[in-house]
């Protein structure tokens, strides 16, 4: 039991350290200049310019087939789960359309 405990103590002393400088790396992207413009603002400014449009359009363009594909074989998949014909609404046993 004690050695349990010792171990999610440490667990949960490792995460907050991880939170810890998560938070602080955050804070330092946002508020620390380099030259001009925080680290935050140059991905911003590098985001927005016209080379990386031409790219954000050119894989749109090329994908945009697969993902109708992929979003009409999910549709298609929801519609069968949830009208299966037998009257019943899905699996009998899901917890997510359990009535509350």
């Amino acid at each position: 039991m004690a050695l349990a405990l010792r171990y999610a103590s440490l667990h949960m002393i490792r995460f907050l350290v991880y939170l810890a400088i998560a938070v602080v790396v955050v804070y330092v992207a946002t508020t620390v200049p380099l030259g001009k413009r925080t680290f935050v603002g140059h991905v911003r400014a590098i985001w927005h310019t016209e080379e990386v449009q031409q790219l954000k359009d050119g894989v749109k363009e090329k994908t945009g087939p697969a993902v109708d594909r992929l979003e009409r074989g999910v549709k298609a998949g929801y519609k069968a789960a949830t009208h299966d014909g037998s009257g019943s609404q899905g699996s009998q046993g899901s917890a997510f359309e359990a009535a509350p």
